[in-house]
């Protein structure tokens, strides 16, 4: 990575985007985007119909926020559900059932977590995240860091899902920057599909190297039986 670049709170914003677009168009095998322009806002709510957070600490503290409607909640719930293998006869109907809940709460932990993997990696710092939670509200209701933050900014995306119902991720932290000292090799992400091969060529040499030692040992109980 090149020496000097500095890094702001608006790319580490844009870090979180990449995380939430491509974690959920994963899991749910649908498109879901984000609009290249970013909203400034005084404070972070949850909003109707419902509302995620999780707050992270580390090299530096903030409040995730993704409030969706009613609409973008149930469509991601259920292909996210189908692309499990879920019935169509099985899948909630409505946005305050349990399961979607469920659902759209794993996503969150999955994407803060595929977010501060990034963040490990690229700024060279750690942050953790609490577990996430998740409500259907009828109000907004206003949420803030609970910590001290000496500039603290808040930021808004929207995002839409394939069929253009729309959620919006916000993000509050204290303004910083990172400014790299010295140059290094960003690490690369090992796909699941290669860790799984990596595993299955280890259980398929340490098979053969059993059934090796089973054939020789046979053999020497043949001998052995034979006075050789």
């Amino acid at each position: 990575m090149k020496k000097n670049r500095v890094v702001t709170t608006d790319d580490i914003l844009l870090k979180l985007c990449q995380s939430v677009s491509s974690v959920m168009t994963e899991a749910t095998s649908s498109s879901i985007t984000y609009s290249a322009m970013v909203q400034k806002i005084n404070k972070t709510c949850l909003r109707p119909d419902f509302g995620c957070f999780v707050l992270f600490d580390g090299g530096f503290s903030g409040l995730v926020v993704i409030n969706f409607t009613s609409q973008a909640a149930l469509e991601v719930y259920s292909k996210y559900m189908r692309n499990m293998g879920m019935p169509e006869d099985e899948l909630a109907i409505l946005h305050t059932s349990d399961e979607v809940g469920d659902v759209l709460g794993e996503l969150m932990n999955q994407l803060v977590g595929d977010f501060t993997n990034k963040i490990r990696k690229e700024l060279k710092t750690n942050i953790t995240q609490n577990q996430p939670k998740m409500l259907a509200i009828t109000k907004q209701v206003q949420l803030s860091v609970d910590t001290n933050l000496d500039r603290p900014q808040a930021r808004r995306v929207t995002f839409s899902t394939e069929k253009n119902n729309i959620f919006y991720l916000e993000l509050a932290m204290d303004k910083t920057e990172f400014i790299q000292l010295e140059e290094f090799e960003v690490e690369e992400d090992e796909s699941p599909d290669a860790i799984l091969e990596a595993e299955r060529l280890k259980s398929a040499t340490h098979d053969a190297l059993r059934e090796e030692q089973n054939s020789l040992a046979a053999t020497d109980d043949l001998l052995d039986e034979l006075g050789i």
